[in-house]
């Protein structure tokens, strides 16, 4: 999908105090020969600060950098991982009033950790349709910090970091150009994120913990026995998002200046997703994202702000984003840099 007159106006991100992995050994939270293959240092841990107070602080921060008024956002979308607060509740509409206060309409994407990709693509589109407005707020934020989730052991291939990311959606400017997003999925791949866990009551209605690992040992006891799981390699599937957005966008995986990606074990980002798309662990940002764990949909975008204000891309760059959402599904968004941070 190719965008024309799209642009990233702010970026604002909250991350919390970290939690080294070191530590997290010594209280025996971590396995030790774990910690030393996954080369992860630490993890963003909020305690009991919520995902949309996280969430506010960063669109504040977002707003303000834009250059945007309040009147001139048309919807805000924000999107998590994991429990927000009260059922029945709306964690947007919170986000909303205490951001920018305005009669908008807010609304929540549920699409794992792809949410706040494709909450920019929902924006963009927003925008095409409503000419009187000129920007869409986007907000994702995650806590782990709660009774049912054990972030050292829930997944082996990350530790689940807590924190928030915005960014304001923008047609007018911005200091990066959103070129082009491409994505694709494997459907069948639902069961594998499912296991043998029932649908229905929902997991968290009877106290069941959120564990990834179980429902891959599943499988694997599934394999064992002669049943081949319904798997695709998450390489196969990311690299066809990847060929869709650098068509549409013009360019070649050898303009790619810059590779944001999720938080992951190296053993993981090198060899499900880098490595089988052409990119190399030094064209990411390893060093950024093993300090802070895998913060949902917000993680990329962390990432982004991350390596432009540390001026790791500028002005010219083209920046390719990445992630994926169980079901599965891989995106990506290539966008060019267009500015430099300020001071």
């Amino acid at each position: 999908m190719k965008f024309e007159g799209t642009y990233l106006a702010g970026l604002g991100t909250y991350v919390p105090d970290l939690v080294t992995t070191e530590q997290a050994v010594q209280e025996g939270w971590y396995d030790a020969a774990v910690r030393e293959a996954s080369g992860l240092e630490s993890v963003a841990v909020a305690g009991d600060l919520s995902a949309p107070d996280m969430a506010v602080r960063a669109a504040k921060a977002a707003v303000e950098r834009s250059g945007h008024a309040p009147e001139d956002f048309g919807a805000l979308v924000h999107s998590s991982a994991y429990h927000q607060g009260p059922d029945g509740w709306s964690p947007p509409h919170y986000v909303l009033a205490n951001a920018l206060g305005t009669p908008i309409t807010a609304m929540e994407l549920k699409h794992g950790c792809q949410g706040m990709l494709s909450s920019v693509v929902l924006a963009a589109h927003r925008l095409a349709c409503e000419p009187e407005r000129s920007a869409v707020l986007v907000t994702a934020a995650d806590n782990y910090s709660a009774p049912l989730v054990d972030r050292w052991t829930t997944s082996s291939l990350s530790i689940f970091g807590d924190g928030a990311a915005a960014a304001v959606v923008s047609r007018v400017s911005g200091f990066a150009k959103v070129l082009s997003v491409g994505t694709h999925s494997a459907p069948t791949m639902e069961a594998v994120h499912r296991g043998n866990e029932p649908i229905f009551p929902p997991a968290v209605t009877v106290g069941r913990e959120l564990n990834y690992d179980s429902r891959v040992a599943f499988w694997m006891g599934e394999w064992a026995g002669g049943n081949t799981p319904p798997m695709v390699h998450p390489g196969e599937v990311l690299k066809t998002a990847l060929d869709e957005a650098l068509k549409d966008a013009g360019i070649t995986a050898e303009e790619v200046s810059r590779v944001i990606h999720p938080s992951a074990t190296v053993e993981a980002l090198r060899d499900q997703w880098l490595e089988p798309v052409g990119f190399t662990l030094e064209q990411g940002i390893f060093d950024h994202t093993k300090r802070l764990g895998h913060i949902g949909p917000a993680d990329v975008f962390i990432g982004l702000e991350h390596a432009w204000s540390t001026r790791l891309v500028g002005p010219g760059d083209k920046v390719l984003l990445f992630t994926g959402s169980p079901g599965f599904e891989a995106g990506c968004l290539v966008v060019e840099i267009l500015s430099e941070p300020a001071a």
